[in-house]
């Protein structure tokens, strides 16, 4: 935001205080601070320049964004939604953009006052937590279109205007709670790294306004069947605070009667199905991940500069102290099934401890040492199941099995309890729950996922042969749609197989253009939030675990998650691999992405390999990042989504019309 922004008196009359006008709500600045003008004229003026995002269907209320990331609502007098837009002409439309000074309405402000209604023409701006520190309003008589308030916005990073330091969060908590429609109206609720997250019995009843301008509130966001309180770093305090307020039995423990996400009707139609049951799948591995995502961004950049650690021969791999750190970077990629057993479970309704059971059993270790001994992309039998012969796959770092797993257990779950007697139920239940979802993954899904695996990977080895520019483009644009749905371990026994018998891998390097790609799509998201903290947090630590070469918290956290940004990344990986391959660039170890620069020196000296990963990686960032910030991401878009929703007066709570 720029410094000192400027605001115009919507009409002429007597400017005051915005404690001032005649509304209690707005005088308490519940709806934001501001200012409010006692008319003596009919003409009202834009008070500022910007993007008009809300015409009341009354015609009392017009709402603004601007350029500077103020949301601006001027109010044409006291109840006067009561009036039906009798006294009021509107001269825009929801969407035109207006220059500070042009004329936006008219009112008659003899008919409002022979209602019996008051005239007070209030601005407000609604989104004052987050962007003003503090505003100075010119008292006195004043002219339409001349200045009477200078805005003094927050600096960069800032999120109230008060410091939070002193903040007494058990009673924001209940602040919060309170204004959620209270303890009648929340069914459970959780946190993730910025957000407390409530499953509302009925959203409506939910104050937005307020919890919105309440100091330590940065946003609110609905999504995912979810009412999502955007707190920032002191989400836990606050989420402790709302626990407190609420008592025993709401907080995610694991019960399983917490409400999952709000179920949507697929549409008619073959191509509207897919397109919605992709999209539901999508939001189901997003929502899966959101929770773990700090822990996914720090281990990465843990490992990486391990891994930089390692290169530059300060500590050896067999050394007790690198195996130490190893694990702390590898403990949440090792037990990846259980946490996101645990967190899939939240998601789609099942018990979230028996989730986290049955992800211990993909996680064992007898079973991963099973696993490891024969490829992961071959149908090799490695076990049997009563005597039916199966093909035991390794699920560390995997989500895809647990995601399906959960949503298994969430059918199972009812049908058990259903028809097995009450005394028994809490033992039974249970043990079948396990039972029958872990034996239905490692026999059925597990092995399916292997088999498409092993195709892709004969695929895979057989474009290599073919034309390193052509395998480079394809697997460079569609590799990391194989990390979503765990298919990318085919891709591991070749690289591992290329190492061994060449001593380097041409393939492991375009997997490295892949990470460096989705690294630079999360950068130019960091780079381009300016007002959602939340955002910019996330993307930040994405972006350096990416680089680091471990790409999961960019890809969950915002690249699938709001989808273009995905596919701007894709373009990029698609151009990398394109020029890793025709500038033949190899690997001689396996750490990818910018940390793992060391492994594209050839051990005889540097060579045309090394320039051609520089090269490559350079236009990799330069293509995905341009192609993020241009096309794959709009900071407005995330505004606009609940702009209306904070300025639409009259639409859902008439005590709130003002």
């Amino acid at each position: 935001m720029a410094n000192e922004i400027k605001m115009l008196a919507p009409v002429s009359g007597q400017a005051v205080e915005i404690t001032k006008v005649h509304d209690p709500m707005f005088s308490a600045k519940d709806m934001g601070d501001g200012f409010g003008i006692i008319p003596n004229s009919n003409e009202i003026l834009a008070p500022v320049s910007g993007k008009v995002m809300l015409v009341a269907s009354t015609k009392h209320a017009i709402g603004f964004t601007t350029d500077d990331g103020l949301e601006v609502l001027v109010h044409m007098g006291v109840d006067t939604v009561e009036l039906n837009g009798a006294p009021f002409e509107v001269t825009l439309k929801e969407g035109d953009t207006v220059k500070a000074g042009d004329k936006i309405a008219s009112m008659d402000i003899e008919a409002i006052k022979k209602a019996g209604k008051v005239t007070d023409v209030i601005v407000a701006i609604t989104n004052t937590a987050k962007t003003v520190k503090e505003i100075h309003v010119n008292e006195g008589n004043i002219k339409a279109g001349q200045e009477v308030a200078l805005v003094e916005p927050l600096a960069p990073g800032e999120t109230s205007a008060k410091p939070n330091k002193n903040l007494d969060y058990d009673q924001l908590g209940k602040d919060i709670l309170n204004n959620v429609g209270g303890i009648s109206n929340v069914d459970s609720v959780i946190h993730c790294i910025t957000r407390v997250r409530f499953y509302l019995k009925d959203d409506n009843k939910a104050n937005d306004l307020k919890i919105k301008n309440m100091n330590g509130v940065i946003d609110v966001a609905k999504a995912g069947g979810q009412y999502q309180v955007v707190i920032g770093p002191a989400v836990e305090d606050v989420y402790d605070g709302v626990v407190k307020a609420l008592g025993p039995g709401f907080a995610g423990d694991g019960d399983s009667s917490a409400a999952p996400a709000k179920k949507e009707e697929a549409p008619k139609g073959l191509w509207p199905k897919t397109k919605f049951y992709f999209s539901a799948l999508i939001g189901v591995i997003t929502a899966s991940m959101m929770p773990i995502i700090g822990l996914l961004a720090a281990s990465g950049i843990l490992k990486g500069l391990l891994a930089l650690i390692v290169s530059a021969k300060w500590i050896s791999t067999t050394s007790s102290t690198y195996m130490i750190i190893n694990a702390m970077g590898d403990s949440v990629f090792y037990f990846l099934p259980i946490l996101v057993g645990f967190t899939a479970a939240k998601r789609l309704g099942a018990n979230q401890v028996i989730m986290g059971v049955i992800g211990g059993v993909l996680a064992y270790p007898t079973l991963v040492q099973v696993a490891t001994k024969t490829s992961s992309t071959a149908m090799n039998i490695n076990g049997d199941f009563f005597g039916i012969p199966i093909h035991v796959a390794n699920y560390t770092y995997s989500i895809f099995p647990m995601i399906a797993a959960a949503w298994i257990a969430s059918k199972v779950e009812p049908w058990l309890k259903k028809h097995i007697v009450l005394s028994l139920r809490m033992i039974l239940s249970p043990l079948l729950e396990v039972f029958i979802v872990s034996a239905i993954i490692i026999v059925i899904v597990g092995p399916v996922i292997t088999l498409i695996s092993s195709y892709l990977a004969n695929g895979i080895v057989a474009l290599l042969n073919f034309s390193p520019a052509i395998s480079g483009l394809i697997i460079g644009g569609l590799y990391q749609c194989l990390v979503i749905f765990g298919l990318h371990w085919a891709v591991i026994p070749v690289v591992a197989s290329q190492i061994a018998t060449t001593g380097h891998s041409a393939l492991n390097a375009i997997v490295s253009a892949t990470m460096v790609a989705q690294g630079a799509a999360a950068m130019a998201v960091f780079i381009k939030t300016k007002k959602h903290i939340d955002m910019k947090q996330i993307a930040g630590a994405a972006t350096l675990s990416a680089f680091a070469g471990v790409t999961e918290p960019a890809m969950y956290g915002i690249n699938l998650k709001y989808g273009r940004i995905f596919w701007t990344a894709n373009i990029g990986s698609a151009v990398g691999g394109l020029l890793t391959g025709l500038l033949h660039v190899d690997m001689w170890g396996f750490a990818g992405s910018l940390i793992g620069f060391a492994s594209f020196i050839n051990p005889k000296g540097i060579d045309a390999s090394f320039t051609g990963y520089l090269i490559a990686s350079a236009v990799t960032i330069v293509v995905a990042f341009t192609c993020t910030y241009l096309f794959g991401f709009k900071e407005e878009d995330l505004d606009q989504s609940h702009a209306v929703e904070k300025v639409r007066l009259g639409s859902r709570e008439p005590a709130a019309q003002g």
